[in-house]
Protein backbone atom coordinates (compact mmCIF):
# COMPACT_ATOMS: atom_id res chain seq x y z
CA UNK A 1 0.00 0.00 0.00
CA UNK A 2 1.29 2.99 -1.35
CA UNK A 3 1.75 6.35 1.73
CA UNK A 4 -0.02 9.22 1.28
CA UNK A 5 2.27 11.87 0.51
CA UNK A 6 2.04 14.66 3.16
CA UNK A 7 2.29 18.50 2.26
CA UNK A 8 5.67 19.34 3.98
CA UNK A 9 5.69 22.30 6.78
CA UNK A 10 7.68 25.91 5.98
CA UNK A 11 9.21 26.66 8.89
CA UNK A 12 10.86 30.65 9.06
CA UNK A 13 13.32 31.31 11.86
CA UNK A 14 14.37 34.92 12.34
CA UNK A 15 17.82 35.57 14.16
CA UNK A 16 19.01 38.33 16.20
CA UNK A 17 20.85 41.53 15.45
CA UNK A 18 19.48 44.44 16.84
CA UNK A 19 19.13 47.03 14.53
CA UNK A 20 19.94 44.66 11.59
CA UNK A 21 16.98 43.12 12.58
CA UNK A 22 14.88 44.96 10.12
CA UNK A 23 15.83 43.50 7.45
CA UNK A 24 13.51 40.56 8.34
CA UNK A 25 10.72 42.58 7.02
CA UNK A 26 12.74 43.39 3.88
CA UNK A 27 12.78 38.99 3.57
CA UNK A 28 9.55 38.48 4.78
CA UNK A 29 8.05 41.22 1.75
CA UNK A 30 9.72 39.11 -0.27
CA UNK A 31 8.63 36.00 0.78
CA UNK A 32 4.62 37.42 0.40
CA UNK A 33 5.28 38.80 -3.04
CA UNK A 34 6.47 35.60 -4.26
CA UNK A 35 3.39 33.54 -2.52
CA UNK A 36 4.86 31.78 0.15
CA UNK A 37 3.66 31.83 3.64
CA UNK A 38 5.27 29.57 6.05
CA UNK A 39 3.26 27.25 8.68
CA UNK A 40 5.17 28.24 11.29
CA UNK A 41 7.84 31.90 12.77
CA UNK A 42 9.88 31.51 15.54
CA UNK A 43 12.65 34.12 16.37
CA UNK A 44 15.11 35.14 18.56
CA UNK A 45 15.64 39.04 19.91
CA UNK A 46 14.97 41.54 17.25
CA UNK A 47 13.46 38.46 15.21
CA UNK A 48 11.12 37.78 17.61
CA UNK A 49 9.76 40.82 17.54
CA UNK A 50 9.18 40.86 13.75
CA UNK A 51 8.00 37.73 13.92
CA UNK A 52 5.27 38.74 16.39
CA UNK A 53 4.31 41.24 14.27
CA UNK A 54 4.49 39.02 11.02
CA UNK A 55 2.28 36.33 12.58
CA UNK A 56 -0.03 38.62 14.10
CA UNK A 57 -0.88 40.00 10.79
CA UNK A 58 0.71 43.20 11.76
CA UNK A 59 3.58 43.44 9.16
CA UNK A 60 2.53 46.26 6.86
CA UNK A 61 1.87 48.68 9.47
CA UNK A 62 4.75 47.57 11.80
CA UNK A 63 7.03 48.56 8.68
CA UNK A 64 5.80 51.75 8.11
CA UNK A 65 5.90 52.58 11.61
CA UNK A 66 9.48 51.30 11.62
CA UNK A 67 10.14 53.33 8.59
CA UNK A 68 9.08 56.61 10.58
CA UNK A 69 11.97 56.08 13.23
CA UNK A 70 14.51 58.77 13.41
CA UNK A 71 17.27 59.26 16.00
CA UNK A 72 14.23 61.62 18.07
CA UNK A 73 12.09 58.90 17.49
CA UNK A 74 14.52 56.21 18.57
CA UNK A 75 15.79 58.03 21.54
CA UNK A 76 11.93 58.37 22.83
CA UNK A 77 12.19 54.85 23.86
CA UNK A 78 15.37 54.79 25.85
CA UNK A 79 13.89 54.75 29.46
CA UNK A 80 17.17 54.85 31.40
CA UNK A 81 17.47 52.65 34.37
CA UNK A 82 20.33 51.86 36.92
CA UNK A 83 20.23 48.44 37.60
CA UNK A 84 20.32 45.36 35.47
CA UNK A 85 20.62 47.36 32.40
CA UNK A 86 20.66 50.56 30.76
CA UNK A 87 17.17 50.03 29.74
CA UNK A 88 13.61 49.31 31.09
CA UNK A 89 12.01 48.79 28.04
CA UNK A 90 8.91 49.07 29.51
CA UNK A 91 8.26 52.19 26.84
CA UNK A 92 8.60 49.75 23.49
CA UNK A 93 6.90 47.01 25.00
CA UNK A 94 3.80 49.25 26.09
CA UNK A 95 3.82 50.93 22.81
CA UNK A 96 3.58 47.63 21.42
CA UNK A 97 0.67 46.55 23.74
CA UNK A 98 -1.21 49.99 22.60
CA UNK A 99 -0.58 50.33 18.46
CA UNK A 100 -0.32 46.81 17.72
CA UNK A 101 -2.13 42.71 18.89
CA UNK A 102 -1.14 41.81 22.55
CA UNK A 103 -2.69 38.15 22.90
CA UNK A 104 -1.68 35.03 23.33
CA UNK A 105 0.59 33.06 21.24
CA UNK A 106 -1.50 29.63 21.65
CA UNK A 107 -4.31 31.90 19.56
CA UNK A 108 -1.75 33.35 17.14
CA UNK A 109 -2.93 33.43 13.53
CA UNK A 110 -0.22 31.85 12.83
CA UNK A 111 1.69 29.52 15.22
CA UNK A 112 4.96 31.74 16.72
CA UNK A 113 7.39 30.89 19.30
CA UNK A 114 10.19 33.24 20.77
CA UNK A 115 13.45 31.48 22.70
CA UNK A 116 14.88 33.77 25.66
CA UNK A 117 17.27 32.41 28.06
CA UNK A 118 17.23 31.89 31.87
CA UNK A 119 20.36 33.70 33.58
CA UNK A 120 20.62 31.32 36.48
CA UNK A 121 20.71 28.17 34.92
CA UNK A 122 21.91 29.29 31.39
CA UNK A 123 19.35 26.77 29.91
CA UNK A 124 17.59 27.75 26.44
CA UNK A 125 13.77 28.60 27.22
CA UNK A 126 11.58 28.18 24.75
CA UNK A 127 7.88 30.97 25.16
CA UNK A 128 5.11 29.16 23.37
CA UNK A 129 2.33 30.36 25.47
CA UNK A 130 1.36 33.64 27.28
CA UNK A 131 1.59 37.07 26.20
CA UNK A 132 2.89 37.47 22.65
CA UNK A 133 3.87 40.72 24.29
CA UNK A 134 5.59 39.57 27.29
CA UNK A 135 7.68 36.74 25.30
CA UNK A 136 9.43 39.43 22.96
CA UNK A 137 9.81 41.78 25.70
CA UNK A 138 11.74 38.45 27.24
CA UNK A 139 13.50 37.88 24.10
CA UNK A 140 15.10 41.10 23.48
CA UNK A 141 16.40 41.82 26.97
CA UNK A 142 20.07 41.75 25.44
CA UNK A 143 22.56 41.94 28.77
CA UNK A 144 23.95 45.18 29.72
CA UNK A 145 21.40 47.22 27.78
CA UNK A 146 17.95 45.47 28.92
CA UNK A 147 16.88 44.72 32.07
CA UNK A 148 15.56 40.96 32.51
CA UNK A 149 12.58 40.10 33.26
CA UNK A 150 11.26 38.39 35.76
CA UNK A 151 8.63 35.50 35.29
CA UNK A 152 5.87 34.17 37.77
CA UNK A 153 7.84 31.30 38.13
CA UNK A 154 10.65 33.00 39.49
CA UNK A 155 12.71 32.21 36.05
CA UNK A 156 15.13 35.48 35.27
CA UNK A 157 14.91 35.89 31.72
CA UNK A 158 17.30 37.70 28.74
CA UNK A 159 17.66 37.92 25.49
CA UNK A 160 17.52 34.22 23.41
CA UNK A 161 20.18 35.31 21.20
CA UNK A 162 22.90 34.61 23.96
CA UNK A 163 21.87 30.65 23.46
CA UNK A 164 20.05 30.47 19.92
CA UNK A 165 20.57 33.30 17.97
CA UNK A 166 19.15 31.68 15.17
CA UNK A 167 16.64 28.48 16.54
CA UNK A 168 16.66 26.09 13.79
CA UNK A 169 15.70 23.68 16.59
CA UNK A 170 12.61 25.21 18.04
CA UNK A 171 11.39 25.87 14.39
CA UNK A 172 11.60 21.79 14.29
CA UNK A 173 10.07 21.25 17.36
CA UNK A 174 6.81 23.15 15.88
CA UNK A 175 6.52 20.47 13.29
CA UNK A 176 8.72 22.18 10.35
CA UNK A 177 10.07 20.05 7.35
CA UNK A 178 11.85 22.33 5.58
CA UNK A 179 13.20 26.26 7.69
CA UNK A 180 14.53 29.23 5.39
CA UNK A 181 16.89 30.93 8.25
CA UNK A 182 17.69 34.28 7.96
CA UNK A 183 21.12 35.24 9.79
CA UNK A 184 22.18 38.74 10.32
CA UNK A 185 25.76 38.23 11.80
CA UNK A 186 26.87 35.97 8.81
CA UNK A 187 29.70 38.99 8.21
CA UNK A 188 29.59 40.56 11.64
CA UNK A 189 33.57 40.34 11.33
CA UNK A 190 33.75 42.46 8.06
CA UNK A 191 32.81 45.58 10.00
CA UNK A 192 35.05 44.86 12.95
CA UNK A 193 38.24 43.57 10.81
CA UNK A 194 38.57 47.31 9.14
CA UNK A 195 41.59 48.84 9.92
CA UNK A 196 41.13 51.21 12.88
CA UNK A 197 40.52 55.25 11.48
CA UNK A 198 43.11 57.70 12.88
CA UNK A 199 41.95 61.08 13.32
CA UNK A 200 43.67 63.75 10.84
CA UNK A 201 45.47 66.22 13.12
CA UNK A 202 47.74 68.22 10.07
CA UNK A 203 45.83 71.20 9.79
CA UNK A 204 46.40 71.42 13.33
CA UNK A 205 49.78 70.60 13.37
CA UNK A 206 50.64 72.90 11.03
CA UNK A 207 48.96 75.25 12.41
CA UNK A 208 51.12 74.38 15.40
CA UNK A 209 54.34 74.24 13.86
CA UNK A 210 54.80 76.23 10.48
CA UNK A 211 57.43 76.01 7.78
CA UNK A 212 60.82 78.07 8.53
CA UNK A 213 60.37 82.08 7.54
CA UNK A 214 56.78 81.08 7.44
CA UNK A 215 53.85 83.46 9.40
CA UNK A 216 52.83 81.67 12.16
CA UNK A 217 48.84 80.42 11.62
CA UNK A 218 46.68 81.40 14.48
CA UNK A 219 45.35 78.24 16.43
CA UNK A 220 42.86 77.57 19.03
CA UNK A 221 41.71 74.66 21.51
CA UNK A 222 43.80 73.57 24.23
CA UNK A 223 45.05 70.22 21.75
CA UNK A 224 46.65 72.81 19.50
CA UNK A 225 48.22 74.55 22.39
CA UNK A 226 49.96 72.05 23.77
CA UNK A 227 51.06 69.90 20.74
CA UNK A 228 52.94 73.96 20.13
CA UNK A 229 55.12 72.81 22.80
CA UNK A 230 56.20 69.49 21.57
CA UNK A 231 58.33 68.34 18.97
CA UNK A 232 57.01 66.94 16.13
CA UNK A 233 58.64 63.55 16.42
CA UNK A 234 56.32 63.30 19.81
CA UNK A 235 53.28 64.06 18.05
CA UNK A 236 51.40 60.60 17.86
CA UNK A 237 48.58 59.67 16.04
CA UNK A 238 46.36 57.46 18.09
CA UNK A 239 43.27 55.70 17.26
CA UNK A 240 39.85 56.30 19.13
CA UNK A 241 39.31 53.81 21.99
CA UNK A 242 35.82 52.36 21.41
CA UNK A 243 33.00 53.23 24.09
CA UNK A 244 32.17 50.79 26.53
CA UNK A 245 29.06 49.98 24.94
CA UNK A 246 30.55 49.33 21.33
CA UNK A 247 33.11 46.91 23.03
CA UNK A 248 29.84 45.06 24.36
CA UNK A 249 27.68 45.10 21.70
CA UNK A 250 30.50 44.11 19.57
CA UNK A 251 31.19 41.07 21.57
CA UNK A 252 27.82 40.29 22.30
CA UNK A 253 27.70 40.63 17.87
CA UNK A 254 30.43 37.82 17.80
CA UNK A 255 29.75 35.66 20.18
CA UNK A 256 26.25 35.06 19.03
CA UNK A 257 27.62 34.80 15.16
CA UNK A 258 30.09 31.98 16.81
CA UNK A 259 26.79 29.97 18.48
CA UNK A 260 25.26 30.23 15.22
CA UNK A 261 27.79 28.50 13.16
CA UNK A 262 27.78 25.72 16.38
CA UNK A 263 24.21 25.42 16.23
CA UNK A 264 23.67 25.17 12.09
CA UNK A 265 26.23 23.05 11.92
CA UNK A 266 24.41 20.26 14.36
CA UNK A 267 20.59 21.06 12.44
CA UNK A 268 21.21 22.72 9.33
CA UNK A 269 18.38 24.69 8.05
CA UNK A 270 17.78 23.98 4.69
CA UNK A 271 17.74 27.15 3.22
CA UNK A 272 19.76 30.25 4.72
CA UNK A 273 19.30 33.86 4.28
CA UNK A 274 22.14 36.04 5.03
CA UNK A 275 21.88 39.93 4.36
CA UNK A 276 24.83 41.56 3.97
CA UNK A 277 24.72 44.27 6.62
CA UNK A 278 28.56 44.78 8.54
CA UNK A 279 27.57 48.41 7.24
CA UNK A 280 25.31 48.65 9.65
CA UNK A 281 25.65 49.05 13.87
CA UNK A 282 23.75 47.11 16.70
CA UNK A 283 22.11 50.18 17.39
CA UNK A 284 21.56 52.02 13.74
CA UNK A 285 17.53 51.45 14.79
CA UNK A 286 17.38 54.30 12.21
CA UNK A 287 18.54 53.12 9.44
CA UNK A 288 15.49 50.89 9.02
CA UNK A 289 15.33 51.92 4.76
CA UNK A 290 19.13 50.38 4.39
CA UNK A 291 18.52 47.28 6.34
CA UNK A 292 15.34 46.22 4.68
CA UNK A 293 16.39 46.59 1.25
CA UNK A 294 19.14 44.88 2.25
CA UNK A 295 16.87 41.87 3.38
CA UNK A 296 15.15 42.31 0.14
CA UNK A 297 18.36 41.96 -1.72
CA UNK A 298 19.22 38.91 -0.25
CA UNK A 299 15.35 37.42 -0.45
CA UNK A 300 15.28 37.74 -3.75
CA UNK A 301 18.95 36.21 -4.44
CA UNK A 302 17.91 33.13 -2.68
CA UNK A 303 14.26 32.73 -3.89
CA UNK A 304 15.78 30.47 -7.55
CA UNK A 305 17.20 27.56 -4.75
CA UNK A 306 14.33 28.24 -2.27
CA UNK A 307 11.60 27.67 -5.75
CA UNK A 308 13.39 24.34 -6.33
CA UNK A 309 13.18 23.12 -2.59
CA UNK A 310 9.36 23.97 -2.96
CA UNK A 311 8.83 22.66 -6.21
CA UNK A 312 10.57 18.91 -4.78
CA UNK A 313 8.57 19.28 -1.74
Amino acid sequence: MALARRVPKLGLVLGSGSARGWAHIGVLQVLEEEGLRPDVVCGASIGALVGAAYAAGELPRFAEWVQSLGMREVFGFMDFNLAGGMLKGEKLIDFWRRHFADFDIKASPLPFAAVATDLHSGAEVWLRDGSIADAVRASIALPGLFTPVQREDGRMLVDGGIVNPVPTSLARAMGADIVIAVDLNADILQRHMQPLAVEDHTTELQAAAPESGAEPVPATGWKTRLRQWLPSHEVEHKPKPPSVLDVVMTSVAIMQMRITRSRMAGDPPELVISPSLAHLGLLDFHRSAEAIEEGRRAAQAALPRLRRFMAGA
